[in-house]
């Protein structure tokens, strides 16, 4: 059976599966070094104060995760934040990754989120595609932002509006401060 459900800190390893992988052979991530299963467990909890860490999970097996985290410091960002998915190879091209992202975008928008942005590394035109795909609308290209993988690498933004602007905005609500039965009705409505 296929589910998305929040992620676990006993997921830890099972995530890290999947993203070991483009921090030792790719610049998708800018990490150069696979944190400890215990730092990245710590990761999810911390994270996971204020937004949601999905995974999907097939017959038992994490076969992918989402999450969201925060774009920036000052408080007047608050409604604006970033998104990253990984897939594991072998569930690619499934729709996984567009499940976790309806799910993911669902949750941001019920916490008030206005802009949810990506950044890609490139070249990666299926992320791009992607994106695209999911209605994301090129903002920037970073050119030779970071070093990895003795290169210099480029990162384009991307930005997505979840929810309209108001002169007024309700604060942002943490993903800690919806009750379960209310995580619960939010997750069903993604499903």
């Amino acid at each position: 059976m296929d589910t998305i459900r929040p992620a676990l800190s006993s997921d830890a390893s099972s995530i890290l599966d999947i993203y070991a992988p483009f921090i030792l052979n790719t610049a998708v991530s800018f990490e150069t070094e696979v944190p400890s299963i215990e730092s990245f467990s710590q990761r999810i909890l911390t994270n996971e104060e204020s937004y949601p860490w999905l995974v999907y999970e097939s017959d038992g097996f994490i076969a992918g995760y989402a999450y969201a985290s925060k774009h920036r410091e000052r408080a007047a960002y608050q409604w604006s934040v970033e998104c990253s998915v990984y897939i594991n190879d072998h569930f690619q091209q499934k729709g996984i990754a567009t499940k976790l992202y309806h799910a993911l975008f669902r949750i941001l928008q019920f916490q008030g989120c206005r802009n949810v942005y990506a950044g890609i590394t490139l070249p990666n035109e299926k992320s791009v595609h992607f994106h695209e795909k999911m209605g994301f609308n090129r903002i920037a290209d970073y050119k030779n932002i970071g070093y990895k993988l003795n290169r210099w690498n480029t990162v384009r933004w991307y930005e997505l509006q979840l929810n309209n602007f108001s002169d007024a905005p309700a604060p942002f609500i943490k993903w800690s401060d919806i009750e379960p039965k209310q995580r619960e009705i939010i997750m069903k409505e993604t499903g």
